[in-house]
């Protein structure tokens, strides 16, 4: 019997949302006005970037089921930021903080600049609507603090 190749591995995912996010990034960086493609665009990252850390957890775990824990956690050291970049720019979107996104935009950048995007080939439709749709999201419930139980 023959081994089995996975096309659709969550590597092959993990770059391709990286190169969503490149052409992302590159299209934000030409716009000059905040409008609603922008936030449209700036959504689609958010999705990308919590894909990105979906499929690390994903891959994380069947490292860890083999037993191979330090290569496990190598993996999820090395992806960390996609999360938490994902949930800032979540916390930004949700309150109308634009004049601080680009902030963020800009620490992400580097991290995409590795992909070569010498010809745009993501269709709008990936991204139109993203804007509502993140805002269409439930809040997630506060957490409160052990001391004030």
């Amino acid at each position: 019997m023959s081994r089995l190749i996975h096309v659709d591995s969550t590597g092959a995912q993990r770059q391709r949302w990286r190169r969503t996010i490149a052409e992302a990034l590159n299209r934000l960086m030409a716009k000059r006005d905040l409008d609603d493609d922008a936030k449209d665009l700036a959504a689609l990252i958010v999705f990308a970037l919590r894909e990105i850390s979906a499929g690390v957890e994903q891959s994380a775990s069947v490292w860890d089921k083999r037993h191979y824990y330090i290569k496990a956690d190598q993996l999820r050291m090395e992806w960390e930021w996609a999360g938490r970049t994902a949930q800032r720019m979540t916390n930004l979107i949700r309150v109308d903080d634009w004049v601080r996104l680009p902030v963020v935009l800009a620490d992400l950048a580097p991290r995409f600049a590795d992909v070569n995007v010498s010809k745009l080939t993501r269709s709008e439709e990936l991204w139109r609507g993203a804007h509502q749709r993140l805002r269409a999201e439930p809040k997630p419930a506060p957490s409160t603090p052990s001391a004030q139980r």
